[in-house]
């Protein structure tokens, strides 16, 4: 049997810089050879000046749809809580369109306190967030459905879901997501993956029907713990810059070391 490809994703993290860098940088990495181009849903940047420069991730995915050509184009993830689950499943629909089926849906339950405050949206605790997520699942599912028998057209837009809590989130990853996306060091990474494997089994789903995505920092990019990721069964791995540069120093090992297994 052959050997899954290895694919290597870059976050282009939409703080601390412009948009015009930002497009350039997205062009970078689909001209380095990348195979998936991400950002995050939230309000505020998350590291550096609070007060910093930011922008919504959506908005950025219909242009970095519209930039590139090759790459997959996605949030990782997409607050649930944000918006109505019908109007999430309308502007990925556009999305990827525009994407030309180069879109993936990643979601997730939220965390990030300031941006509920700031924008009004009610915190709720972990639990009461997981139950929302999985309630919305089954909507978003039913309205991409909808949208693409109803003359939208298109292929299917895969689900990635994030997240590592064993009780709910890989629950709902067995159930819903072509993707799964987590973290954690090797062994922690790979007693999860063993984890959503049972979660599989559970509901009679092929583990195999998932593909597992791996968010990696940059003391995680190694040979040795590459090699110890990609033998417990993750074949995605994503890096973050910031900017207001965006490198891509950690990419370029990425695609070296892949291409040279």
């Amino acid at each position: 049997m052959a050997a899954t490809r290895v694919k290597i994703g870059v976050s282009i993290t939409p703080q601390h810089g412009t948009v015009a860098a930002m497009r350039q940088a997205w062009l970078r990495a689909e001209t380095l050879g990348v195979d998936s181009l991400w950002t995050w849903d939230h309000f505020f940047p998350l590291t550096g000046d609070p007060a910093g420069t930011h922008f919504e991730g959506f908005s950025l995915l219909a242009a970095m749809a519209a930039a590139t050509t090759r790459p997959t184009v996605g949030p990782l993830v997409a607050c649930n809580a944000y918006r109505n689950p019908n109007l999430l499943a309308e502007m990925a629909h556009a999305i990827g369109r525009i994407a030309a089926d180069r879109f993936v849906l990643g979601l997730g339950a939220g965390w990030f306190e300031k941006d509920y405050a700031e924008y009004g949206y009610p915190f709720k605790t972990t639990r009461e967030r997981l139950q929302d997520l999985a309630t919305n699942l089954p909507i978003i599912e039913a309205r991409l459905a909808a949208l693409r028998a109803g003359g939208g057209g298109g292929g299917p837009i895969p689900l990635l879901i994030g997240g590592v809590g064993e009780k709910v989130t890989l629950r709902l990853a067995a159930r819903h997501a072509a993707v799964w996306n987590g973290w954690g060091e090797p062994s922690e990474a790979a007693r999860l993956n063993a984890v959503l494997d049972d979660r599989c089994a559970e509901i009679g789903r092929d583990p195999a029907a998932i593909e597992r995505s791996l968010n990696l920092s940059p003391d995680q990019i190694r040979p040795e713990i590459l090699d110890a990721y990609a033998a417990a069964g993750f074949t995605h791995f994503i890096v973050e810059p910031s900017g207001p540069d965006w490198p891509l120093d950690d990419a370029e090992t990425l695609l070296r070391w892949r291409d040279g297994r």
